[in-house]
């Protein structure tokens, strides 16, 4: 079989990215799409905050644009999903479901996926005022009244978000006390449109199947166990993220959230060839215009590795 000069694994912002620049430099890249092509933004709504549009583009949309632009230039795109890696030979080896695959470098992008509850009512109104990402629907709820779930930093922070934005923002955690940074409790509590609701969890999320549109929640507390409705007009769950990197376990260094670890500025992994970009990597910023320009460095890193190598 014949090897790649670049491989890489998932698609999305940063996948595309590493295509397009990889591409454009001649060196054929091939992706492997992965179990879900386009990764999170396939289950956005309304993008407002990607540059270069001046009005709301579907998250659907604009990850199709990305793969007709990678495959415009020369990408070669495999709908399967990688299920083991070899990085111990070079080239590297790559094992999806249906094939094997050798390469010379080795992009990482499988993304990360927000941790999600479970709860009645969640997945049907993802996108309709459910959300994970505050900072990404925010702006969607202005001088609205918004429910946060959650107790760890990613929860605090975005209440904090929503709170420079919204009515109000009720904050709900499981326990008495957040695991958050004191740092960010301070700021919380200093803001007097927030209120805490604690030793409470979502039970169910209730609205108009129709109109997709939520209009309330029933949270139950953890201690008597009594049940309360909550009338909102958006949700945010906030209890983390969660990288895809089960396969690159004992493979290169991860940290203990499970984040690939790279070099400062750099896509560059512990292993020589192999790099990291976007969400797989970033626990901070998260959004779709940084993965792309990891992606882009993953790519411009990758040309100068095989350059270094000979590999032409």
């Amino acid at each position: 079989m014949q090897t790649s000069k670049v491989l890489i694994i998932g698609s999305g912002p940063a996948g595309y990215a590493a295509a397009i620049y990889s591409s454009r430099a001649g060196l054929r890249p091939l992706m492997i799409s992965g179990i879900e092509p386009g990764g999170q933004l396939m289950i956005t709504t309304d993008v407002e905050n990607y540059p270069g549009y001046e009005n709301p583009i579907q998250g659907p949309w604009l990850m199709e644009q990305m793969k007709k632009q990678s495959e415009a230039f020369g990408t070669k795109i495999i709908n399967d999903y990688v299920t083991d890696v070899d990085f111990s030979k070079f080239p590297f080896e790559i094992n999806t479901e249906k094939e094997k695959y050798f390469s010379y470098s080795v992009i990482i992008a499988t993304g990360a996926k927000a941790k999600w509850l479970g709860v009645p009512g969640e997945n049907e109104f993802k996108g309709f005022g459910v959300s994970a990402c505050a900072t990404c629907d925010g702006f969607f709820f202005k001088n609205k009244n918004v429910v946060v779930i959650g107790g760890g930093n990613t929860a605090v922070e975005e209440t904090i978000f929503l709170s420079n934005i919204c009515k109000k923002v009720t904050l709900i955690h499981r326990r008495d006390k957040l695991r958050a940074e004191k740092i960010l409790q301070n700021r919380l509590f200093e803001k007097k449109n927030v209120e805490v609701i604690w030793n409470h969890e979502l039970k169910e999320i209730i609205g108009e199947n129709e109109n997709k549109l939520i209009k309330k929640i029933i949270i139950k507390n953890t201690k008597n166990f009594d049940e309360n409705e909550i009338n909102l007009d958006g949700l945010f769950v906030a209890i983390g993220h969660k990288p895809a990197t089960e396969i690159f376990l004992n493979k290169l260094k991860i940290d203990d959230d499970g984040y690939i670890l790279t070099k400062a500025d750099s896509t560059k992994t512990n292993i020589d060839g192999v790099f990291a970009a976007g969400d797989v990597t970033d626990k901070i910023y998260r959004q779709a215009v940084t993965a792309a320009g990891m992606g882009c460095m993953g790519a411009l890193e990758a040309e100068k590795f095989l350059s270094k190598k000979k590999i032409s």
